[in-house]
């Protein structure tokens, strides 16, 4: 069969090793595969299928360095997950039986116990056979939070494999965000993390969920996903007819040939690994040093990072030669003079050196503060009617006075008149055009101090590059939202003293529980304020997908979350919120949000603030484009996230509702939450029209300095707020 593209040129920076027990592993795991009636019989497998498949290879050069025992055990674990894809596409996929789908994959949590004397039920079937010999062999000498963290992987793998069988049944094709969020999930290379971490050393629970790790886990399994989707393809797309590929997602999305899209899917793959090294080299090392982690513990760091490397050479040589792959002609291509043997299709000095210029330091090469002319402004798709609190005129006069009692009005950043002209109050009718006056007044408050410390941390911080003041300055946020009635201590600046104040407001009759949730969602967006100085001070553009999950952050998409839920009562369980529709409901909200603002303060942050942070500045530089086509991109997408929206709304949650039984309330309340963010998508609209903080003429009369005659004093323990409903900026 002819292949459908040519496989592109793969940045390979580590060289494949081959673990020297393959030979061990390959007999051990077809005797284990066979014990667990994966093989004869099955109706999956034979064992030509298994030997053809060689997942003992692929151990071996994925975990070159572990001994017999635990490369056999680790094969184990990936002949299970495979046997699992192929059982599931032949027994719900293939049939679209999606109840019984749901019902096989309930069960499979329940042989995975935190606790190994918890009973299991009886397998019923080989993927539950193998799940529990798996685990019982695997735990024991991992810790409780390993154990954790692995079994919530694999719950993600299994069960989102329901999102895949959906988007068949629809004959829908997802968006390229939406896919690279779920592939994560369906994939399994947050999953394969867990057992590196097993091959290799277990990471300190302290940092295993902080943003350096988070990243290496996540680039790294964008970047196998990937490449495995290449690799994949005429398998996936041709013969099976599945709809998750990133190929043919990029196809669609972009309305382009076949190779085309295989060569944007490599440019993205490459960026992903560009982004780890970058993360590995200077976010890990100062993570190290600001957890104040021990000898030990930074060598176990280093092990991991090294194993999630090796990880990566691996899979790529286990691609060139299994036989599940499109691969015909890969390994016919000679290596560099002098190198032979496994792992030389990683040996490529000149395509490294390539990469490590032109595409590696085209994020640093920005010239900042272009002149780029008024924001151009699409024709917004908005599917919602806008409606304004009756009470806007009187949240609009009570908001001058509040933020002169804070004090926002007096350390140079903002005066009455940028208040005035930013009209946050507008924002708050449209997000809320039934709440109360002291609701739409909190609502308001939030607004004004989220947006002022949007221009107060690169304005103050970033203006004296002053990265170690950031930090310690973020640092005082947490002392001023107390979870179980602490003393706040005195305010060192406007920001402390707002946050301390609407806590107060906002909490009075919330639980520990609640307010720790609150509390959290707040600390996430000040982790983030503090990436967006560094890349500043680096003049660095983000990577793509980088940009948007960590913009979300910057957005206040958690705690806009968190704050939108107050009122909803315990009707709703708690999983249902974590659940894959609500969640994709959420972001999709988030960003069609943070993209509009990125469209109208293009000039603004571009032109007059230096900025590096704006989807359209990292769709230029990603792609090599000019601002109109890389304003047509971002809008493309913003317009697909709001039919995604509209999607899951319609289609997704009622499926959601039926799967967890929800009661009538529930379902109420569940309505009345895509209500609020209808109102919330346009409102922000709504806001970003009709205010007087992008327009050109605006920017012009004040270009967004400090307050003539005034500058800030060197703040004491100011802090960069959030923007819980909208970024402003």
């Amino acid at each position: 069969m002819t292949q459908p593209f040519e496989l592109p040129h793969f940045y390979l920076p580590y060289p494949a090793r081959l673990n020297p027990h393959v030979e061990e592993a390959r007999a051990h795991t077809a005797e284990w595969a066979r014990g667990m009636g994966m093989l004869e019989g099955s109706g999956i497998w034979e064992r030509s299928d298994l030997d053809a498949h060689d997942y003992g290879l692929l151990c071996a050069y994925t975990h070159p360095e572990c001994d017999g025992p635990a490369l056999s055990l680790i094969t184990d674990w990936y002949v299970w997950v495979f046997f699992f894809d192929d059982h599931f596409l032949e027994t719900f996929k293939r049939s679209q039986d999606r109840a019984g789908g749901k019902a096989y994959l309930d069960r499979l949590p329940l042989f995975m116990p935190l606790d190994l004397a918890t009973p299991v039920p009886e397998p019923r079937n080989p993927v539950e056979a193998g799940l529990a010999d798996l685990w019982a062999r695997t735990v024991p000498s991992m810790s409780l939070d390993w154990r954790r963290r692995f079994a919530e992987s694999t719950e993600h793998l299994l069960n989102e494999s329901m999102w895949e069988l959906s988007n068949i049944g629809e004959g829908r094709i997802a968006n390229p965000v939406e896919y690279i969020e779920m592939r994560r999930k369906v994939g399994g290379a947050p999953w394969s993390a867990g057992l590196v971490e097993y091959a290799t050393a277990e990471v300190p629970a302290q940092v295993a969920r902080s943003r350096p790790l988070r990243v290496l886990m996540e680039t790294f399994s964008d970047a196998v996903h990937l490449r495995n989707d290449l690799f994949s393809y005429q398998r996936e797309v041709e013969e099976e007819g599945e709809l998750s590929n990133g190929v043919l997602v990029l196809e669609t999305f972009f309305g382009c040939t076949t190779q085309q899209a295989a060569d944007t899917v490599n440019d993205i793959l490459s960026s992903r690994l560009y982004q780890f090294d970058h993360t590995a080299l200077t976010e890990v090392p100062a993570l190290a040093l600001d957890k104040g982690l021990t000898p030990d513990e930074v060598r176990a760091v280093a092990a991991y990072t090294r194993g999630l490397q090796d990880w990566q050479a691996g899979g790529h040589e286990w691609h060139l030669r299994s036989s599940r792959y499109m691969n015909e002609g890969a390994l016919k291509t000679s290596p560099p003079a002098g190198l032979s043997g496994f792992g030389t299709s990683a040996a490529d000095v000149g395509a490294l050196l390539a990469a490590a210029g032109a595409d590696r330091l085209r994020a640093y090469t920005h010239v900042p503060f272009q002149k780029v002319g008024p924001s151009l402004l699409p024709d917004f798709f908005m599917p919602f009617q806008v409606r304004l609190n009756a009470g806007l005129d009187g949240a609009r006069r009570r908001i001058t006075p509040w933020a002169h009692s804070m004090g926002i009005l007096r350390e140079g950043v903002w005066d009455e008149d940028k208040l005035a002209a930013y009209d946050l109050p507008l924002c708050s009718a449209g997000l809320d055009p039934d709440g109360t006056p002291e609701a739409l007044d909190l609502s308001a408050q939030w607004l004004v101090w989220g947006t002022y410390g949007d221009d107060y941390y690169p304005m103050v911080f970033g203006h004296r590059r002053d990265l170690a003041a950031a930090k310690a300055c973020t640092a005082r946020l947490s002392a001023c939202m107390p979870v179980e009635g602490e003393e706040i201590p005195p305010p060192a600046n406007a920001m402390e003293r707002g946050l301390a104040d609407l806590w107060r407001r906002t909490t009075a009759t919330m639980g520990p529980d609640a307010r720790r949730t609150l509390r959290a969602s707040v600390e996430v967006m000040t982790e983030s304020w503090l990436w967006e100085l560094s890349n500043q001070l680096q003049n660095r553009v983000p990577d793509p997908v980088d940009y948007l999950e960590m913009r979300r952050a910057t957005f206040g998409s958690d705690l806009t979350m968190s704050l939108c839920r107050l009122g909803h009562g315990p009707a709703v369980p708690p999983e249902v919120y974590r659940s894959g529709p609500v969640r994709a409901l959420e972001n999709a909200a988030i960003d069609y949000g943070m993209l509009v603002n990125d469209v109208f303060s293009y000039q603004k942050e571009i032109e007059y603030e230096g900025e590096v942070h704006n989807a359209i500045l990292v769709v230029q530089t990603f792609f090599g484009c000019d601002y109109p086509k890389a304003l047509g991109v971002v809008h493309d997408l913003m317009t697909r996230r709001m039919e995604q929206f509209q999607h899951i709304a319609a289609h997704e949650l009622p499926v959601l509702y039926e799967d967890f039984a929800l009661s009538a309330e529930a379902r109420q309340v569940m309505e009345g939450y895509v209500v609020e963010l209808q109102n919330w998508l346009a409102g922000i609209l709504k806001w970003h029209q009709d205010c007087r903080r992008y327009g050109a003429a605006d920017l012009a009369r004040r270009a967004h300095g400090f307050v003539p005659g005034q500058l800030p004093e060197q703040p004491f323990g100011g802090v960069r707020p959030s923007r819980p409903v909208s970024p402003a900026r």
